[in-house]
């Protein structure tokens, strides 16, 4: 084990964000994903506007949940098995959007290169 190595506690982290991306082709099933979201979750987590266009750091079309830290395996273990060809990116947010966005990410399907510059 590298001893410069520094290990932060996970209390560092204040909520998550998944992303699920789409385009032209996955939208209606992007939309159809969202309105199953909003049922099975409901206030539990907030749903972010719908954008058909690259919004930030994301390169593909996409729309925004936030949630707790306390949800993270609940949520995670939802999208992970009903996410069906839609592609998800999950971040932390601990108050270091590059680190968060660029070292701490985790892809559920096909995972796309973010545009970091956004963040910068």
């Amino acid at each position: 084990m590298n001893s410069d190595m520094t290990f932060r506690d996970a209390s560092a982290i204040q909520s998550w964000h998944a992303h699920i991306y789409f385009d032209a082709a996955s939208r209606d099933a992007a939309w159809a994903f969202r309105e199953q979201i909003g049922a099975h979750w409901g206030d539990k987590l907030q749903i972010g506007r719908f954008h058909e266009r690259p919004v930030g750091p994301h390169p593909m079309w996409s729309y925004q949940l936030a949630f707790a830290h306390a949800l993270f395996a609940d949520v995670v273990g939802w999208l992970t098995l009903n996410h069906g060809a839609l592609d998800v990116f999950l971040h932390p947010n601990t108050g270091d959007a590059l680190r968060d966005h660029r070292d701490a990410a985790v892809w559920i399907g096909h995972s796309h290169v973010l545009v970091l510059k956004a963040l910068l």
